[in-house]
């Protein structure tokens, strides 16, 4: 049980991320919390990127060209939404 739960140590990276990043919208800082989020499927992206599919566990969805294409439009959206909102005046 522990090694089945210990090979997935890069979804639980960007699930913490997320996390955090949800936190940081919920205490009012939504452009931090939006950029975290970003930072967040950037790392899942690059995550998928580096490690085989056995070593990706669950971020190994489809096949890695349409993992990482999806992601990295994801990521490049969050980024420029997240900068594009104006500060709350």
């Amino acid at each position: 049980m522990i090694r089945s739960v210990a090979r997935q140590w890069p979804i639980t990276f960007v699930l913490t991320g997320i996390s955090v990043s949800m936190m940081f919208v919920a205490l009012d800082r939504f452009r931090v919390g939006a950029v975290l989020l970003a930072a967040s499927v950037l790392l899942a992206l690059l995550m998928r990127v580096v490690l085989t599919d056995p070593q990706a566990g669950l971020l190994a969805v489809r096949s890695r060209g349409v993992d990482v294409a999806v992601m990295g439009v994801l990521a490049l959206a969050l980024s420029v939404l997240s900068l594009w909102v104006p500060p709350p005046a």
